[in-house]
């Protein structure tokens, strides 16, 4: 099925889903309407992933709307670079058991933000663990043991230079029959590049683009062991 998405109305549509708070309090929020529920996010202004990014809008738009076809109950699923945790809260509300990953200094922000969206919410509790790109995946993440459904990701391309260990960890966490979907901002060459890289060994679709926003979604699945 053909999901490629470039209408206006659907940009709208997305942007619309973001409140902004009416009043200026001490802590920085913004509220979400998906799936039925106000999603209260609280951000900081001290990293990247203490914001919410106009590529998990995308991401969680798309989850809403194409339920049918990517349905995600009982699913397993893994976000990496999840931030404030809105895609992850999303999903747990969709009814997947999810796993939201981020470096150590954004975990305890994406932890509170989960608990308050998600809890007595959601048909599976969602888990936040620590990952750091690269960095003993064997460990916290046994190939053997994970077996993730999904895999997600917004706005995880971005000037860092983390990039190798980026692919290194969608390798590790991605079995055969995994999906990837990852929304990519696109913005400087280097790390437009990296798209090159990914499809060295994963195939890519493009389901929805917002050329407005410089937006792609992408579905990923891992190339036969053999073309690789």
């Amino acid at each position: 099925m053909n999901l490629l998405v470039t209408h206006s109305s659907h940009f709208v549509e997305i942007m619309r889903r973001r409140f902004s708070p009416a009043l200026i309090t001490n802590k920085s929020w913004e509220m979400f309407h998906f799936v039925g529920h106000q999603i209260k996010i609280t951000e900081a202004t001290d990293c990247y992933g203490a914001v919410v990014w106009p590529s998990a809008l995308v991401l969680c738009y798309f989850l809403e709307t194409n339920s049918k076809q990517y349905g995600l109950v009982d699913k397993n699923i893994i976000e990496i670079g999840a931030g404030t945790g809105l895609v992850s809260i999303v999903a747990s509300l969709l009814g997947a058991y999810v796993t939201a990953t981020d470096l150590p200094e954004v975990v305890g922000n994406l932890q509170y933000n989960i608990l308050q969206n998600t809890k007595m919410k959601c048909k599976h509790q969602p888990q936040v663990k620590e990952l750091s790109w690269g960095v003993d995946l064997e460990k916290n993440f046994p190939w053997s043991s994970c077996q993730f459904d999904y895999i997600m990701a917004a706005d995880v391309v971005y000037y860092h230079p983390f990039l190798d260990e980026l692919l290194l960890t969608f390798d590790h966490l991605c079995k055969d029959n995994t999906v990837i979907l990852w929304a990519m901002r696109f913005r400087l060459d280097r790390e437009n590049q990296f798209v090159g890289r990914f499809q060295k060994l994963f195939d890519l679709e493009v389901l929805s683009d917002f050329p407005s926003l410089n937006i792609t979604l992408y579905k990923g699945m891992r190339k036969s062991r053999k073309e690789v």
